[in-house]
């Protein structure tokens, strides 16, 4: 099967801008996410297809070279460009005996380094040594006042890690190890496409050269299982929606004795019940009665802290009238944002006979009567 172009996986056309791109991927991590698509197969290929369509055109060098391979014809855009081939040989022959990595166009570099980002090695060539794990990204939700105050908040996360079983070879024990008969041991198959060759990982050794006589019956042969694993996140004070924290070796399992990657967290805060935030500031909006708006009055306002400070309202004040108490917003690092009292008149819905008696007694006096 040809591989598919990225702008399709994503979604967005070739002329998208970064952010596009950016907010497109986050829409669709969310959805096929395998948190929340727990057993669905399809939904865990399609995540890891976003994600390498992503690690590609959100870096701008990779995502320039990309798009010279494209103009060139190298990928699937709108359909399949020619069949696929085992070991290399006839989609060599189908190439002419060209390489990508004899290819430097316009300065971009060779183009078999392009390969080497998406596929893993050198002109698709998948080395055989450690290799890092891939950054991982997944959304929290993170209360409003734990957003503001700082804290720390639970997150349970579904990893990838080494089977135990068979200390991540994939070999039943006892098992022989030999060369896997699809890839010849080489750990990728290349596929003809436009008159070149693109090599991937194969499928049936997952890119590791050798397949065992008999497989691992908790892996299947992967040598990966699927666990839970619960965390505490530290969330800075001041945090808003959009900000990232990086968790070093918290994310996708490395190949060969290679480190994990990285597991990269960005917080979404949830709405409080009674503030809302304006940068550093905190807003909070306090009902009134006309009485206490015309005749003036105090009110009591609970800091985010939890101390109360009293606020004398003037006469005369109007609905949304603000009055500010220093210092008592959201403190991050060196500075400190203040707390804004919003007055907002509230007029009842229902009199009394006696209220409405008044009420009318009130505008004939103030000449509000027509």
């Amino acid at each position: 099967m040809a591989q598919r172009d990225y702008y399709s996986v994503l979604g967005v056309p070739s002329t998208a801008t970064a952010d596009e791109i950016k907010k497109q991927y986050r829409r669709l991590a969310k959805q096929y996410h395998p948190d929340s698509n727990q057993g669905d197969a399809k939904s865990a290929e399609r995540f890891k297809e976003i994600s390498e369509a992503n690690a590609v055109l959100s870096d701008a060098e990779k995502r320039a070279k990309y798009d010279e391979m494209r103009r060139l014809g190298a990928f699937d855009v709108g359909g399949a460009r020619g069949g696929s081939s085992r070991g290399g040989s006839a989609a060599g022959a189908a190439a002419g005996g060209f390489k990508f990595e004899d290819f430097d166009i316009g300065g971009l570099g060779g183009l078999g380094d392009l390969f080497g980002t998406m596929f893993g090695g050198r002109g698709g060539a998948r080395s055989r040594g450690p290799e890092a794990g891939p950054t991982m990204e997944t959304t929290l939700e993170v209360p409003f006042r734990v957003a503001a105050t700082g804290g720390k908040v639970p997150i349970d996360l579904e990893i990838t890690e080494g089977c135990a079983p068979c200390s991540g070879s994939g070999a039943a024990p006892g098992a022989t190890v030999q060369a896997c008969g699809e890839c010849a041991g080489r750990g990728t198959i290349s596929f003809g496409q436009g008159g070149f060759a693109v090599n991937r990982p194969c499928p049936a050794c997952l890119g590791r050269g050798t397949t065992p006589s008999v497989s691992c019956t908790t892996c299947r042969g992967s040598g990966e299982v699927r666990s839970r694993k619960k965390m505490m996140i530290n969330v800075p004070a001041g945090t808003e929606t959009g900000a990232k924290v990086r968790l070093k070796g918290q994310g996708g399992r490395g190949r060969n004795g290679g480190p994990a990657g990285d597991l990269l967290i960005s917080f979404t805060v949830q709405p409080d019940r009674f503030y809302t935030r304006e940068g550093l500031d905190l807003i909070a909006r306090v009902p009134i009665n006309i009485a206490q708006a015309t005749l003036g009055s105090k009110v009591s306002v609970k800091t985010l802290g939890g101390t109360k400070v009293s606020l004398k309202i003037p006469e005369g004040t109007p609905s949304g009238k603000r009055f500010r108490v220093r210092g008592q917003g959201i403190t991050r690092e060196a500075a400190s944002g203040d707390l804004i009292v919003e007055v907002q008149i509230i007029v009842p819905e229902e009199l009394t006979a006696e209220q409405r008696e008044l009420m009318e007694r009130f505008a004939e006096v103030g000449g509000l009567k027509h």
